[in-house]
């Protein structure tokens, strides 16, 4: 008997998009622009091929599942060199983790915190709007996704006063994704510290999903590791994921890591024994360069702050335009997200996203998403500004 759980999984807002689009075209002589998948295509830095090619005598054999020495050790040096965090707080083999893509381990880490409470459906906390696979992974695990809204005046994080006591009693697990997708906000320390000591007052495990943390455009995004450490010097029920895919533009790599409380990661590196896949050790070589160097981030940075000033310039005065803090999704409120995203394929040849898609209905049976729509403004600059020019001549 198949698992019915499946049968509970939402479709990916990306399927949901083309069913929403594929019965209407593009207006004839325009060139169409997708700006709904947040694939960067800015280019990787050209050490990933030199890489490869110098290891290439290395596809042949079985890579260690917990990381090569020097993939560790180029990890942690980024996590200490980026978060300041004190030498020994993260240990090979004890508080880290790599990842063949963190949606592995975002993914895969309910599994390991996951058990009814006094006969109790166990619940995972999710922010809404969100990344799918918190749902799905919430599923797989046996327990029930519980959708947290968010909204401009929440910061775009969920608000930590409307959680119940009874809420947090059966939950397991609350994902926190800061910098936000697709908000664009970022969560402040004194935030990350609260939700850190409510998390641990309830036996539930934070895991922050951090993969834009180095896409900002201010002040360095804090990380949910430095809260941890700071209550009092120790990583208890909190983990964090981080992956190069945004930060050096390599998705096709499959390259991320997670780490925080030993008493999560031992248990889920013994999981991913059992049916994760291996980073291959070309791959590992090629991602522990990557996470030596930071010059090529810091390009990135300039890119996509670029990006962020010309839909600044061209829709800073709409109503609802909100400048990011960090990340390169441009949430643009516009009343109707599905209405909108449609009208925009058909008279503008422009893909969004709706927010609807990416969220989920409260209590109320309201989707804070709804009169959103997500852009990627992955593009490169020419190609951003003519695309918003298009989508302003809509609105």
């Amino acid at each position: 008997m198949r698992n019915p759980a499946l049968d509970l999984l939402p479709d990916s807002p990306f399927v949901t998009l083309r069913a929403l689009l594929d019965d209407v075209a593009p207006p004839a002589g325009v060139e169409p622009v997708s700006m709904a998948v947040g694939e960067p295509v800015n280019g990787y830095p050209a050490l990933v091929g030199e890489i490869l090619a110098a290891h290439v005598d290395l596809w042949g054999r079985y890579a260690p599942m917990g990381g090569t020495e020097a993939l560790n050790a180029a990890m942690i040096g980024w996590l200490m060199r980026r978060f300041g965090l004190p030498e020994g707080a993260i240990r090979p083999g004890q508080s880290i983790a790599p990842l063949a893509g963190t949606r592995e381990g975002l993914f895969l880490l309910p599994q390991v915190v996951t058990a009814a409470r006094s006969g109790d459906t166990p619940a995972v906390l999710i922010p809404s709007p969100f990344y799918h696979t918190y749902a799905g992974a919430a599923l797989a695990a046996g327990a029930e996704p519980v959708f947290l809204p968010t909204d401009a005046d929440t910061h775009h994080l969920p608000d930590l006063d409307a959680v119940s006591p009874d809420l947090w009693a059966r939950a397991s697990l609350i994902y926190l994704c800061s910098p936000t997708n697709p908000g664009g906000t970022v969560a402040d320390l004194d935030y990350l510290t609260r939700l850190v000591n409510l998390a641990r007052a309830h036996d539930v495990v934070v895991v922050a999903d951090e993969c834009y943390a180095d896409l900002y455009f201010g002040d360095p995004p804090p990380s949910a590791l430095q809260a941890a450490l700071a209550l009092d010097g120790t990583l208890t029920a909190v983990v964090v994921v981080h992956s190069l895919s945004k930060r050096s533009s390599v998705p096709g790599l499959r390259a991320g890591f997670c780490a925080g409380d030993p008493a999560v990661i031992r248990p889920f590196l013994r999981l991913r024994e059992y049916g994760a896949v291996f980073m291959p050790l070309p791959a590992q070589a090629v991602a522990a360069r990557l996470w030596a160097d930071d010059a090529h981030v810091a390009v990135n940075r300039a890119y996509y702050r670029a990006n962020m000033e010309v839909a600044e310039a061209v829709l800073g005065d709409h109503p609802g335009f909100a400048r990011p803090e960090a990340g390169f999704f441009l949430w643009l409120r516009v009343g109707d997200g599905e209405a909108v995203a449609r009208r925009l394929w058909v008279e503008a040849g422009i893909r969004a996203v709706p927010g609807a898609y990416l969220g989920r209905p409260d209590a109320r049976g309201r989707n804070t998403g709804a009169p959103y729509l997500r852009f990627a403004l992955v593009h490169d600059r020419a190609t951003t500004e003519a695309a918003l020019r298009r989508v302003r001549a809509v609105l």
